[in-house]
């Protein structure tokens, strides 16, 4: 058991030794049950670094704090570096055997949909999917071919 004291930042939060981010605080839960076990630990608090995957407990006020990892549940996903759209040119997109192809913009699968007819929309003619173009669920991103070639450019709508 290796015991750390931790810094305190400008801000008066707690900062990782490890890689230097601020703590996440987290009051302690409710007991639960691990394995036909009381788990007591639940229900002291704890600081949380997001970014290195695990927590700080203080050991009997003592102002030292031991380290654990973080349950595999409670780790968050890093978020993924999203492209501006100035940055990307015209490009090739290719449906592949699922129907999808990758994000420019984000490098997640993107949904391929099929143009259709004009539909009214408040009575207005909406023509946003007369033309074939690709969607990306996770950047919210639309790239809509341009006409007379095999390119698609980022749209924002």
């Amino acid at each position: 058991m290796a015991l750390t004291k931790l810094a305190v930042g400008s801000d008066k939060k707690f900062i990782c030794p490890t890689c230097g981010q601020k703590l996440r605080f987290s009051e302690g839960g409710a007991v639960s049950v691990v394995n036909g076990k009381v788990d007591m630990d639940a229900i002291l608090p704890r600081h949380i670094c997001d970014n290195c995957g695990v927590f700080y407990r203080e050991l009997l006020n003592s102002g030292y704090y031991d380290v654990f990892d973080l349950p595999k549940n409670e780790v968050k996903p890093k978020p993924k570096r999203v492209i501006n759209t100035g940055d990307i040119p015209p490009t090739q997109l290719k449906r592949e055997s699922d129907g999808k192809c990758p994000c420019p913009r984000c490098g997640e699968r993107m949904d391929f949909v099929e143009a259709g007819p004009v539909q009214i929309v408040n009575g207005k003619p909406d023509f946003s999917n007369t033309m074939d173009h690709f969607v990306c669920p996770y950047c919210k991103s639309v790239f809509r071919k341009i006409v007379g070639t095999d390119y698609f450019q980022w749209s924002d709508k």
